[in-house]
């Protein structure tokens, strides 16, 4: 007994709707923010809610119970479900070409190794010993433990500790604004997602070592990605 075509259409929209939010919510991020110049941050909620011949439905949401629909026109319209996987490439692609974008999305945080981990360790070590004064005057913990016995380096230690702490703070948080702006935004990683603090907090406090792991993730996603095609 042959299938009715209006429940072999229901089970082709269920299949691109699942599929697309659940392996291309960035592309579903770009299309909001290129067909309706939805903001990133709004954008980064963005889920697939229907699909037409003629259009598709996405909604978006910063509060978990109040969403806003959008409709993007499918133009022209498709001719059969057949179609709509070229189609969803295609506007993906001309979304990125619209917003600067980059087709490799980053879906994944590398954590630091080797030299780069003994470098996030020393600046976790400088956060939390600069970040009191009195941790360089004799008889605090900190100056029992490490600066008994160098009461000179302590003594530098307390003269420079309000402008290494700013220094820190100020060159480490831009080098993250820099990374969100010019890499994250790039490449589609959602605006305050648990993957975004990932990167931003890294940054923040090991500074220019995470934007180059960000790069080699890049890289090894286009790498792979040149496989598939061979």
């Amino acid at each position: 007994m042959s299938v009715p075509s209006a429940d072999k259409d229901a089970a082709a929209q269920a299949r691109i709707i699942a599929h697309m939010n659940a392996d291309h919510s960035d592309s579903l991020i770009r299309y909001l923010r290129h067909y309706h110049r939805v903001s990133s941050l709004l954008a980064s909620k963005a889920r697939m809610t229907s699909i037409a011949l003629d259009s598709m439905t996405i909604s978006a949401s910063l509060l978990p119970f109040s969403s806003t629909s959008y409709t993007i026109k499918l133009d022209p319209p498709l001719s059969s479900w057949a179609e709509a996987r070229a189609r969803l490439v295609e506007m993906d692609g001309e979304s990125c070409r619209a917003l600067g974008c980059s087709h490799v999305t980053v879906k994944r945080y590398a954590p630091p190794t080797g030299f780069m981990m003994v470098n996030f360790a020393y600046h976790a070590w400088a956060y939390i010993t600069f970040s009191r004064r009195s941790n360089f005057v004799p008889g605090s913990l900190y100056y029992g433990i490490l600066f008994k016995y160098l009461p000179g380096f302590a003594w530098f230690c307390y003269t420079i500790q309000p402008y290494y702490i700013v220094f820190l703070l100020v060159v480490h948080i831009g080098e993250a604004i820099y990374l969100a702006r010019t890499r994250m935004e790039k490449h589609t990683v959602p605006i305050f997602s648990q993957l975004w603090w990932k990167w931003f907090i890294s940054d923040s406090l090991e500074g220019f070592p995470a934007l180059l792991r960000f790069d080699a993730v890049v890289k090894e996603e286009k790498l792979r990605r040149e496989r598939q095609k061979h």
